[in-house]
C-alpha cells in the first residue's frame, strides 16, 4: 500500500483496553490475532486510511512497581475505574521495555494478523515509537549505559524524584522541561551518536511491522530544546538534528512511511521541516475547547502548506474526552471543525459513543459507560460524509464572513470549502453559544451561472440559491448557537423565482 491520501483520517485505539473490552463482550479473552473479523468490519465502515494501534510494546514490570507507589497516579487510577484492582495496572504505554509486541497482545504474530485484516479492509497501520525515553529495565540500561543522561551519587541522594541508581549507576528519569520527571522511565541521550544509530536501528525494525509511527514528544529531541533541558550533562551538540539523521536513513528503505509528530510548543513548522509528514495541532484544540471563534479562525488563516501537514483531533489518549471536553452541543461543532479541514484527522476510539472518562494509559481495562446513541449517530453521517476524494484529495480554502452594523455575530461563524473539479463542498459552523448571522464569501468564479443547489449532508436538508447574488454579497447563513452545515454543492435547475432573481434566501 502506497499513496497515502493529501488528507487521512486515522483512527486510534488504545489496544489493551479495546482487546480487553471485546474479550468482556464475547465472554472469553481476545488478543490482536484473534479479533473477531466483525470487529475490524465496524472500523472500515468509517472509511479511514489507517488506525494507530497505541501501546502494543512490551510493558514493564519496572514502571509497574513505580507506579504502584505513587499515591498521584494511584489516585487517577481510582478515579478512572471505581473497582480498580492492582491487576489493571499493567504499566506505562509510554515506558517501553523492548519494541517487541507484549505477549499478552499476541506477540508480533498477533500484529501481524491484525495488519492483515487491515490491509484486507484498505487500511494502514501506525504504531508508536518513544524516542526520549525507555524503561528502567529496558535491555540497553544494562548493555549501553552510555546511551543515556546520567548523574551522581550526589543527584541521587539530593534528588530522588528524578534521579534513579541501576547496578550501581544513577541515570536521570526522562522528562520535559516544563514538567516534573517521570519516574518510572530512563532520559536517553539525544546527543549521544551510538544512541542515533541505534535509535535508527529500531525505528527499522517497527517499520518492517507497520505503515507509519507517532513519535511521542517529538520535540524534545531537538538539538535547542535537548541542550535546554539537559545542558552540560548531554555533552557536546551534535552538528546535525536527531530527526535529520532518522527519517532520511529510513525513507530510504521506507519511502512509503509515515512520520507522525507529537508536538508543542509551536515547533510544528521546524519539526515538518525536518522531515516529518504531520504535527499534532494542540493549538487547534485549545482555540476549539477555550477560545473565541476568531480565535479558531485566525489560526486557521495560517499557510495552506503548513495547515495540510497538521494533526486535526478534539480527542486522544492524553487529552479530556470530547463529551466531556466539549458539553452542550459543543463537540459536533467542534468535531465537524476537525473533521473538515486540512491535514491528518485524528479520532478515538470511544469518541464514537461519548465516553467521558479518560482510561490512564497504565491500564489494562476501562470503565463501563452506556453509549450515546445519538451521538454515534452523529459521527456516523459525519464520517460516511467526508469519506469521498473531495475532502481527502481536494483543494481547500478559508472563507471570509461579514454582517451587519448592528449585528457583530456573524464573527461566530467559521466557513470554508472544498473544490476538486466539479465537486464542491461549504462547511460553516456557529463556534459560539449564541445565535449567528452572516453572509459567508466564497471564492468560485463562477457563481455567476445560474442557480445552486446546496444540500446538507448532516440534515438533509435542501436549499437553492441564486449564484449571482452568493458571488456579490455571499451566502445568507443563520445558525443556532453551536449549530452547522456541511453542504454539497450542485448547478441547480433553475426555479421561475431563482430566475427572476427573487430567491435571496434558503427554502426549506
Amino acid at each position: 500500500m502506497s499513496n497515502w491520501p493529501k488528507h487521512p483520517a486515522i483512527y486510534e485505539i488504545n489496544t489493551w483496553v479495546w482487546l480487553s473490552a471485546i474479550g468482556a463482550k464475547i465472554g472469553h479473552a481476545v488478543d490482536l490475532g484473534s479479533v473477531p473479523r466483525p470487529e475490524w468490519d465496524a472500523i472500515a465502515r468509517f472509511g479511514f486510511e489507517a488506525v494507530w494501534l497505541m501501546g502494543v510494546w512490551e510493558r514493564s514490570p519496572a514502571s509497574i512497581a513505580i507506579s504502584n507507589q505513587n499515591q498521584i497516579l494511584q489516585d487517577d487510577f481510582h478515579r478512572a475505574l471505581a473497582d480498580f484492582r492492582s491487576e489493571d495496572n499493567v504499566g506505562s504505554a509510554y515506558s517501553v521495555r523492548r519494541y517487541v509486541v507484549d505477549p499478552h497482545l499476541g506477540g508480533a504474530e498477533g500484529l501481524a494478523a491484525a495488519r492483515a485484516e487491515l490491509r484486507r479492509r484498505g487500511m494502514r497501520l501506525i504504531l508508536d515509537y518513544v524516542p526520549n525515553h525507555v524503561a528502567p529495565d529496558h535491555p540497553w540500561a544494562v548493555e549501553h549505559p552510555e546511551y543515556f543522561i546520567r548523574g551522581s551519587a550526589e543527584d541521587a541522594r539530593d534528588n530522588p524524584a528524578a534521579f534513579i541508581t541501576i547496578e550501581d549507576r544513577v541515570y536521570a528519569n526522562g522528562r520535559d522541561p516544563y514538567f516534573p520527571a517521570w519516574r518510572d522511565v530512563l532520559q536517553l541521550n539525544a546527543f549521544d551518536r551510538g544512541l542515533r544509530i541505534a535509535a535508527i536501528q529500531a525505528v527499522s525494525v517497527i517499520a518492517g511491522q507497520c505503515d507509519g509511527i507517532r513519535c511521542d514528544m517529538a520535540m524534545l529531541l531537538l538539538n535547542a530544546i535537548f541542550e535546554r533541558t539537559w545542558g552540560q550533562r548531554a555533552g557536546r551538540i551534535p552538528q546535525t538534528e536527531y530527526w535529520a539523521e532518522v527519517i532520511p536513513t529510513l525513507r530510504k528503505s521506507h519511502p512509503d512511511f509515515l512520520f507522525l509528530a507529537e508536538a508543542y510548543w509551536d515547533l510544528e513548522w521546524e519539526l515538518q521541516r525536518l522531515g516529518f509528514d504531520y504535527c499534532y495541532d494542540k493549538k487547534l484544540y485549545d482555540r476549539l475547547e477555550h477560545g473565541s471563534p476568531e480565535s479558531v479562525g485566525l489560526h486557521l488563516g495560517a499557510d495552506p502548506a503548513y495547515q495540510a501537514k497538521l494533526v486535526r483531533f478534539i480527542e486522544n489518549h492524553d487529552e479530556t474526552p470530547a463529551a466531556a471536553a466539549f458539553p452542550g452541543g459543543k463537540e459536533e461543532a467542534a468535531a465537524l471543525t476537525a473533521a473538515t479541514i486540512p491535514g491528518v484527522r485524528l479520532f478515538h476510539e470511544g469518541q464514537f459513543e461519548g465516553r467521558t472518562v479518560r482510561t490512564p494509559v497504565f491500564l489494562g481495562r476501562r470503565a463501563e459507560e452506556h453509549p450515546n446513541e445519538e451521538l454515534r449517530n452523529f459521527y456516523e453521517r459525519l464520517l460516511e460524509t467526508v469519506d469521498d476524494p473531495l475532502f481527502h484529495e481536494g483543494d481547500w480554502t478559508l472563507c471570509y464572513s461579514t454582517g451587519w452594523p448592528d449585528n457583530p455575530s456573524f464573527r461566530n461563524l467559521v466557513a470554508w470549502c472544498w473544490e476538486r473539479d466539479e465537486d464542491r463542498a461549504i462547511v460553516v459552523v456557529n463556534l459560539s453559544g449564541a445565535p449567528a448571522q452572516g453572509r459567508v464569501h466564497l471564492p468560485w468564479g463562477d457563481l455567476e451561472e445560474g442557480a445552486w443547489r446546496l444540500h446538507d449532508r448532516l440534515s438533509d436538508t435542501v436549499y437553492d440559491h441564486n449564484g449571482g447574488e452568493m458571488r456579490e454579497q455571499g451566502l445568507y447563513v443563520g445558525l443556532e448557537p453551536w449549530k452547522y452545515h456541511l453542504f454539497r454543492c450542485s448547478r441547480a435547475v433553475a426555479s421561475e423565482e431563482v430566475q427572476a432573481g427573487l430567491m435571496s434566501k434558503a427554502r426549506g
